[in-house]
């Protein structure tokens, strides 16, 4: 039930899940209103106007271009194999330079000819090291998985119904803008929503497995967060040996995001790939003082 005025829930409804940036979620853009007539003497003189016009009036800062960086990004395989060209390079210009100078092939290190070729064997030879160090180690590209586990959609009946609408709303932008797979939300000792993936329960079927909110909140991942008071983002949750605290969540979740609720709760965030949640997926923040007042 509502303990406020109407007008303060209508702003709790507002900032419940606010972002410091909003460019990760789709923006209605606002009604056009309807323009007043204009004469049809000024129709050419406003379509006179260019883009380049525009461009010269503009004062602004403009983005800056890194030629070399795109450079190498576009001939990855060539920067890569660049030093055994060079070093082999090397090799043949200082063998073509004893063939054919009429130096001995014998080094003689009191020769400064020698003592040179010398140096350049050995900047050649570190050339060719460093081209095929470079060719060995390549990027891994991680790729999303597909969830284990089965649908579910399970929402607390004792809170409000704008808070359930807003709670839906927030699933329907998490999902569709990152790599949000699965979300719970514990608040006050119950689970008010488990939506997305979920693991299979052990006892039936096709059935989503109970969030246990007693045993998540003594947990040592919840109980860290939660005393913080900061978010924690589990960038590859295999790696943690407290995954196993999770066990309501598809068992091959590759991150998961914590993110305390004040004292009383915690929102429970799961993707598909590792290392998904970029830093402004990241910058949501719940406002559970409102979410306090819907509820």
């Amino acid at each position: 039930m509502f303990t406020s005025s109407p007008s303060l829930k209508m702003e709790a409804i507002g900032c419940l899940f606010s972002r410091r940036s909003l460019s990760a979620f789709p923006i209605l853009p606002p009604r056009s209103r309807r323009r007043p007539f204009q004469s049809p003497s000024l129709v050419p003189l406003m379509m006179s106007s260019s883009p380049s016009s525009a461009q010269e009036a503009y004062k602004g800062p403009r983005p800056r271009r890194d030629l070399v960086g795109d450079w190498v990004s576009n001939n990855n395989g060539l920067v890569r194999s660049l030093p055994i060209y060079v070093g082999g390079l090397s090799l043949l210009v200082v063998l073509l330079n004893r063939a054919f100078s009429g130096i001995a092939l014998v080094t003689d290190a009191s020769s400064s000819q020698s003592r040179a070729d010398i140096l350049t064997l050995s900047l050649s030879v570190t050339n060719l090291l460093t081209g095929l160090v470079w060719l060995s180690i390549r990027p891994k590209y991680v790729s999303p998985v597909i969830p284990c586990g089965v649908e579910c959609m399970r929402i607390n009946s004792d809170i409000a119904d704008l808070a359930i609408h807003e709670l839906r709303w927030v699933w329907e932008s998490l999902s569709s803008t990152t790599c949000c797979r699965s979300l719970v939300v514990i608040y006050g000792g119950n689970c008010f929503l488990q939506i997305g993936i979920a693991a299979e329960s052990q006892n039936e079927t096709g059935v989503a497995m109970v969030v246990d909110v007693h045993k998540l909140l003594q947990g040592s991942l919840c109980r860290s967060a939660i005393g913080s008071g900061k978010q924690s983002y589990l960038a590859n949750l295999s790696l943690y040996p407290g995954r196993s605290e999770l066990p309501f969540l598809p068992s091959n979740t590759q991150s998961v995001i914590l993110q305390p609720l004040g004292d009383r709760g915690i929102a429970i965030v799961g993707g598909d790939i590792i290392r998904g949640f970029t830093n402004l997926d990241q910058s949501f923040s719940f406002d559970f003082e409102a979410f306090s007042l819907l509820v």
